[in-house]
């Protein structure tokens, strides 16, 4: 495996550079244009940020990850992730060591699957995605490109979800449900039912809210 490059140094790099350790990887520092070039953050050294993205990409001697969180609005993140591949440079996969990954499923380039989390039988997760802690995906549910499944969410068996789509801390969205526009799921949320319009949902069972989210 090559080193990793980590883009972006906030709360959620902890999280990956955790899982990225647990499972054999070396970390060659973080990319982050908050901090200051020499600092740590969790133990890994900022060695730039987002103006060294292409220099480095270019080089073949990395992979990268996207360490910037994302709730509302993942085009950061999918922006970040497009530079890095435009340049050349390769995108790593993060599965954390206790973390169980069937391997009858598929885990898109770039995306990440945190401590206790649960990819069941041919389920697909798509590029970018960040699958949290304990957060379970069953069987043959589909998890579109630069979802964040949050901590402890459930997407149930044969599920389509579409990318860009959050889904809160402790939601569950039930078995053979589509959630077909990128959507906000909130925390504790429970979805029953196909949801074909974008925005925010909240509540048992979810309902959608008068709030924007995009």
């Amino acid at each position: 495996m090559l080193p990793l490059i980590m883009i972006g140094g906030g709360g959620h790099c902890l999280s990956v550079i955790d899982a990225a350790l647990s499972a054999g990887h070396t970390i060659a520092g973080i990319l982050d244009p908050a901090a200051t070039l020499g600092d740590k953050i969790g133990g890994v050294p900022v060695v730039g940020n987002d103006d060294d993205i292409e220099p480095l990409a270019a080089s073949g001697r990395y992979s990268f990850i996207i360490t910037l969180g994302s709730i509302t609005d993942p085009s950061r993140r999918r922006s970040l992730q497009q530079r890095v591949t435009d340049a050349g440079g390769l995108l790593a996969t993060i599965i954390a060591s206790t973390a169980y990954v069937s391997p009858m499923a598929t885990i898109g380039t770039g995306a990440t699957v945190l401590h206790h989390a649960t990819v069941n039988a041919e389920a697909s997760i798509g590029s970018g995605c960040i699958i949290n802690t304990g957060a379970i995906i069953e069987h043959r549910a589909f998890i579109g490109d630069f979802t964040h499944v949050s901590t402890n969410a459930t997407v149930n068996g044969d599920c389509n979800i579409a990318h860009d789509t959050f889904i809160g801390s402790g939601a569950v969205v039930s078995s053979q449900v589509n959630i077909g526009e990128p959507a906000v799921i909130g925390a504790g949320a429970v979805v029953i039912s196909d949801i074909t319009e974008s925005g925010t949902y909240v509540g048992v069972p979810a309902g959608r809210t008068a709030q924007k989210t995009r």
